[in-house]
């Protein structure tokens, strides 16, 4: 992530040259560092040299889809990931938080929610402050408020932005149940569904048997409740 002082970096992935000129100018003159690429294989040979502290994607690109990216940059990153999709379906875009990313913003949009949403996703993505709760204890898996850290059986697991933001959201109230709306409100996601799928992630990563979670619980009628091992 960038250090103190510095903008933040941007990586804008879009094959319509205007929208990708468009999105680099209007950013930059909010304050962000941005770079821009018409494809994901520059997007790749860029990423090899340069940290960015946020991806902005198209999910419709020739060749290789901002859904392939996502899928291909979360094996080993957990950057931000904001897409851009002009499709309608609200499954479309699901599709794109299942495989890993953080937010999505269909076309046609306002530049101003757009950058809503990546001043949101920064924020997520580096908390101002480490909570004051020691490491939570789910099984073989430990979760590390303070650092955002993971580990699976002593290996560490890799979390998304989101991922790591709801967790610590539940770890940090763990025993409290916490409903869809609320949740959306703390972590400004749009969309409720979201966090089912994020839920969904975290069960794969924690449960032993993600069919019949015994830590990252639903509560029939509200939402969901993080339930440690006793101390």
């Amino acid at each position: 992530m960038s250090t103190p002082g510095d903008e933040p970096h941007l990586l804008v992935v879009d094959d319509d040259e205007r929208l990708r000129a468009l999105l680099q100018r209007y950013l930059s003159s909010n304050g962000y560092r941005v770079t821009a690429a018409a494809g994901a294989a520059v997007a790749r040979a860029l990423m090899k040299s340069i940290e960015f502290d946020l991806l902005i994607l198209d999910v419709m690109m020739p060749g290789e889809s901002g859904l392939d990216l996502t899928k291909s940059v979360r094996t080993e990153s957990s950057i931000p990931i904001l897409m851009l999709t002009a499709r309608g379906d609200p499954a479309d875009r699901i599709a794109g938080l299942e495989l890993g990313a953080d937010d999505y913003l269909p076309k046609p949009f306002e530049p101003r929610e757009l950058l809503l949403r990546v001043n949101s996703l920064l924020r997520r993505a580096a908390p101002p402050e480490p909570p004051p709760v020691g490491p939570v204890r789910m099984g073989t898996a430990l979760f590390d408020p303070a650092t955002s850290r993971l580990t699976r059986a002593s290996k560490p697991v890799k979390l998304t932005c989101a991922e790591a933001a709801l967790l610590q959201l539940l770890a940090v109230n763990a025993g409290r149940p916490f409903s869809r709306g609320e949740l959306c409100k703390r972590l400004n996601v749009t969309l409720e569904r979201s966090i089912d799928v994020q839920v969904t992630r975290l069960r794969r990563k924690i449960e032993e048997d993600q069919k019949l979670p015994v830590h990252l619980q639903t509560v029939r009628g509200v939402g969901y409740m993080l339930v440690p091992d006793r101390a």
